[in-house]
């Protein structure tokens, strides 16, 4: 068997449709497209959403909502999960990322007051709440703002 001898099992290719070469191709005088019309112009058609002139479904449907562009999408990792990490170690984004807690290094990192803390830890994140605060501070650590905000006040409530 050589490359030269390979062919295309029967049947598996087709000629192709010649249009334009002459009335007895059959596919002579209006090549296929038909008389007059859109269609049968050069750029000629419709796109796929047109409906005819009927409103589009688009601009027939509500619309609904709201998308704030100014969100900033945190990624949060609550209280309990930190007891994984040694007593008096440094919690920041590149050891929550080792211990397998957060994915992505773009996003902020807020922890969230649901578990309990048995360690002391000194936490550097970008926010924390006022419960996750009054947790880690219960338990011996230290919480730091990486953007060198205050933490949230314990006695109201506040969340940062």
């Amino acid at each position: 068997m050589k490359l030269s001898e390979i062919s295309p099992a029967p049947g598996a290719v087709k000629k192709r449709k010649r249009i334009g070469c002459g009335l007895g191709s059959g596919h002579g005088k209006t090549s296929t497209k038909g008389h007059k019309g859109q269609n049968c112009r050069s750029g000629g058609g419709v796109p796929p959403w047109f409906e005819g002139g009927q409103m589009p479904l688009q601009r027939r449907l509500p619309k609904r909502g709201f998308h704030n562009i100014f969100r900033v999408p945190f990624q949060v990792v609550n209280v309990g999960s930190l007891d994984r990490f040694e007593k008096g170690s440094t919690v920041n984004r590149g050891s929550l990322i080792e211990a397998g807690l957060i994915k992505k290094t773009g996003f902020p990192v807020k922890i969230l007051g649901d578990g309990e803390l048995k360690v002391a830890l000194e936490v550097e994140v970008d926010g924390v709440s006022a419960k996750a605060a009054k947790a880690i501070m219960v338990a011996g650590g230290t919480v730091n703002l990486v953007s060198g905000e205050k933490i949230p006040d314990l006695d109201k409530g506040e969340q940062r």
